[in-house]
């Protein structure tokens, strides 16, 4: 059931945004989860995925091999090519991340509870 009346349940128009959808979503549309060594590594979850990554191909009956399509949730990633765009994402992400991991412990402390409760 739909609650927001402004989102449509039409497959045409769905498909229509999926595939005019702007650089911005389309990066999250199309980012795959990093391997545990590389996440470890990182400190980053994902990254989008791009053309010049490996892909899977198929070889057909008369020898010619296909490029097979996946959707990228359904892909890890376990080795990176690194250019400086892709370097400045994952310094950018990692940096956000370490933040939020700081903040993450110190929101009320033991004295801050036990004034409360006083």
């Amino acid at each position: 059931m739909k609650y927001n009346p402004r989102v449509s349940s039409s497959r045409r128009k769905s498909r229509k945004a999926h595939f005019t959808a702007p650089s911005s979503v389309r990066r999250v549309l199309m980012s795959a989860p990093l391997s545990g060594d590389l996440r470890s590594k990182y400190n980053v979850r994902s990254m989008p995925v791009r053309k010049d990554d490996e892909r899977i191909t198929r070889e057909k009956f008369n020898g010619s091999t296909v490029n097979v399509g996946i959707h990228p949730s359904k892909v890890v990633i376990t080795k990176l090519r690194l250019d400086k765009d892709r370097k400045s994402l994952l310094d950018r992400k990692a940096k956000g991340r370490a933040a939020a991991d700081k903040d993450k412990g110190t929101k009320f402390t033991a004295e801050d509870i036990m004034q409360t409760i006083d």
